[in-house]
């Protein structure tokens, strides 16, 4: 963020000069590297400009920070006044984040909470680690907030700072309408200090553009190609932060890196002189943020067995396995109309159409020589940003904060065509051609100044009220999440509870300090896949749960029970709720605390219908993602396959539950898998829930093997086909209900046996004694 910004002393003069600033051919405007004044000034005159030049950057520097002091004690003040003085956020999940730092201070790096193994839920990699210098240096607890509102005011003012550069181009005054401009809409200020990454994002971006625009000015200057090549590598480092700081940023990498090769290639004399070495440029800026792309999708990989991030998979609709193509592109069309409308119609101003203003400024750049190539860059920036958050079905949510790096990269456009506007110089060119620039410029001068005035004007008392309210909201977003997740987590402190299930929690984690397991799946729990679970259908998430080792299984739950459906009734005993007064944030009015109870879970997975003698050659754990993906399964989609799941009493050993998650299975439709056969003599039995009865086809390759006849009844159903001998090693079966649907379950492949059923006091020995199947190591312990 350095040179933020360029020698003023042209700029002084340029209003007492006759020459216009686009003067020059075609439309009279002149190059950028033009001298703006006709005469040189007076002795007076010109140590006047070297006096500014010398102390301009600073006072610029002072006015930017102060309006960002401004409007950080307006949100904060508010905050504590709601608070009671004590530091929250408007948002749990900036306790996430905090969660993160927290860990990473104490050792575990990339870890959610300590001892859960490698997270990549995490959507911003850099800020854990900003945040993690200020644990470490004693901002913890709740202060770790009030470093998050230090690094929020500093991040913003070096954004205004780059900003500042590019606003030069009209004149050196030009820049201080920035800050005033980007902090006058309300919503953008809520994203910027609720100790989210939105503000930090915003200081790396403005690392790697003013990164990039040194790069274009030392090629403007016909520097030699040791020195461009040391500042591409400088921009692509910079662009590779930026990427760790917020993923979508590879719009930002893929233009600055355009813009900058562009300028090697036009400094160079076009194509054919300079298309080398505008290539290399654009590698240059380009790879490190490639290769922090791979690096990462490599990491997922290795620690979790998934290229994507857990929030790509669970916020994506382009993940959901039951969504249909269209649906995926009618999702994505009105995600799309939203960020846009959601923005102009209501954050930028309380009735229609004056938030149309903003983005009307934002286009006035383009019409003027000396900012069109920086507007372009904006807009293209703009562009790309909102149709890749469109893809994120969260981007209703938060306040639209997914949205509002592509708002403050539009309000600095915003601020740049106010000053065209009002600038004295732009247009006069045309008049000057007439010989008319005394009494017509004037007139056209005016005329812009009171455009331009009257236009803020409008959009200021548009927005007023807006800024009044996002104040508002702010305060009383952080003194819910005070209220309940921060009460709800100390709680459970005092319990010193073992492992808490949460669902997408951070406020409440970081105040318990205890290890969590986040049902969502953000979270992360070693390399089982929770997030693509939370995808499939609560049914899947709790088959993982299941793999979890009994002494590492949350013991309590603090979730909102209408989010879960059941599972609170089922596998849970209420024991207190935290409610919320005057909710605008939380998920629901009361959090509820249960003691945990996983005892359906514990039941050996055998299955009922076990002869003497038996062995099981192969098992397929129906929605159970890991025993899937081991057995190649497949279930018809989109609109089908859908989880479900049931807890019912063991038909064999009384007195005990049983949990097992399906796929519900279309009549007419097929799922396939791939399972062991047996060597000898052997069958396939099945298990579902149905109250009616259900017939099976089931076929290996072209053969119908038969067909599995469940009779109908309340409870667990299992039925089986003997297997004919000569099937291959591996069968690939195709399993089809014929004359309704079916919840497939369970599939086992049996061997041996003697077709007499054991006693069920044998059955309860065996199962005794019988090991669970494949479950993740128990974690080391703190």
């Amino acid at each position: 963020m350095q040179d933020a910004a360029r020698n003023p002393a042209s700029d002084v003069a340029q209003d007492a000069s006759a020459e216009a600033e686009e003067g020059g051919a075609g439309e009279g405007e002149a190059g950028e590297g033009s001298a703006r004044v006709s005469a040189p000034p007076s002795e007076r005159s010109g140590r006047l400009v070297d006096t500014l030049a010398r102390f301009e950057p600073a006072l610029y520097a002072l006015w930017s920070g102060a309006c960002v002091l401004y409007a950080a004690v307006a949100f904060y003040g508010a905050m504590h006044r709601q608070t009671g003085g004590v530091w929250s956020a408007p948002l749990d999940d900036v306790f996430i984040h905090f969660d993160y730092a927290r860990a990473a201070a104490r050792g575990y790096p990339f870890q959610w909470t300590e001892g859960n193994g490698f997270s990549s839920g995490n959507t911003s990699i850099a800020y854990p680690f900003v945040l993690a210098l200020g644990y470490l240096i004693g901002f913890r607890g709740l202060l770790l907030m009030e470093w998050a509102a230090l690094v929020a005011c500093m991040s913003v003012l070096g954004f205004l700072l780059v900003g500042g550069r590019i606003l030069d181009r009209v004149g050196f005054w030009a820049k201080y309408l920035l800050p005033g401009v980007v902090l006058a809409v309300g919503a953008l200020d809520w994203s910027l200090f609720s100790g989210m990454e939105n503000a930090f994002h915003l200081a790396t971006w403005a690392l790697a553009t003013g990164a990039t625009l040194n790069l274009v000015e030392a090629a403007e200057r016909l520097e030699s190609p040791r020195v461009l090549r040391a500042l591409g590598w400088r921009a692509g480092v910079a662009g590779a932060l930026l990427y760790a700081t917020r993923p979508e940023s590879v719009v930002c990498i893929a233009t600055l890196g355009m813009f900058a090769a562009l300028a090697v290639m036009r400094a160079r004399g076009g194509l054919r002189a300079g298309g080398r070495a505008a290539g290399a440029t654009l590698l240059r800026v380009g790879i490190p943020g490639a290769l922090a792309v791979v690096a990462q999708s490599i990491a997922n990989r290795a620690f979790t067995g998934e290229w994507s991030a857990n929030g790509a998979i669970a916020k994506l609709a382009l993940n959901n396995p039951y969504m249909t193509a269209t649906e995926k592109w009618d999702t994505y069309l009105f995600l799309l109309k939203y960020v846009i409308v959601r923005n102009t119609e209501h954050h930028f101003a309380d009735a229609q159409p004056w938030g149309w203003i903003i983005p009307m400024l934002a286009l006035v750049p383009l019409a003027s020589r000396a900012t069109r190539r920086f507007a372009l860059l904006l807009w293209a920036q703009i562009v790309g940003w909102l149709l890749l958050v469109a893809l994120n079905g969260q981007v209703r949510w938060q306040n639209e904060r997914y949205t509002m790096p592509a708002v403050a990269w539009l309000l600095v456009l915003a601020a740049a065509g106010i000053a065209l506007l009002v600038s004295r110089s732009w247009g006069a060119a045309r008049e000057a051609s007439a010989r008319r620039e005394g009494k017509a410029a004037r007139i056209f001068w005016g005329v812009r100044v009171a455009l331009g005035v009257a236009l803020c004007a409008a959009l200021w008392v548009h927005q007023l009220p807006r800024m009044r309210d996002q104040i508002w909201f702010f305060a009383r977003a952080s003194r819910n999440i005070r209220d309940q997740h921060l009460v709800a987590g100390s709680i459970l402190k005092e319990m010193n509870v073992r492992r808490i299930l949460v669902g997408d929690a951070g406020a409440l984690i970081y105040a318990a300090d205890r290890p969590g397991l986040d049902l969502i799946g953000l979270g992360g729990y070693h390399d089982l896949p929770f997030a693509r679970a939370g995808v499939h259908g609560l049914g899947a998430s709790l088959e993982l749960v299941e793999r979890i080792p009994p002494a590492d299984r949350p013991d309590v739950m603090a979730i909102y029970p209408t989010w879960w459906g059941n599972l609170p009734a089922i596998f849970g005993k209420r024991l207190l709720g935290v409610p919320v007064v005057g909710n605008v944030i939380c998920g629901g009015a009361e959090k509820v605390i249960y003691r945990a109870d996983w005892s359906p879970l514990e039941q050996v997975a055998l299955p009922f219908d076990l002869r003497r003698g038996e062995q099981i050659v192969d098992e397929l754990d129906v929605a159970d993602l890991l025993s899937e993906r081991a057995h190649g399964y497949q279930h018809p989609h989109p609109q089908a396959g859908f989880v479900v799941f049931s807890v019912l009493p063991e038909p064999v050993v009384p007195g005990e539950d049983r949990f097992d998650a399906g796929r519900v299975i279309p009549g007419g439709l097929s799922e396939s898998v791939r399972l062991r056969a047996p060597k000898g003599k052997g069958r396939l039995l099945a298990r579902t829930v149905s109250a009616h009865p259900v017939t099976v086809e089931v076929r290996a390759d072209a053969q119908v093997l038969g067909t599995l006849q469940f009779p109908g009844r309340s409870g667990w159903s299992e039925a089986s086909l003997d297997l004919p001998p000569g099937l291959p090693e591996t069968m690939a079966l195709t399993l089809t209900p014929n004359g309704g649907e079916w919840a497939d379950h369970h599939l086992w492949v049996l061997e041996g046996g003697d077709g007499e059923a054991p006693a069920r006091e044998r059955v309860r020995d065996e199962r005794d004694g019988e090991p669970r199947r494949g479950s993740v190591e128990a974690p080391p312990g703190r």
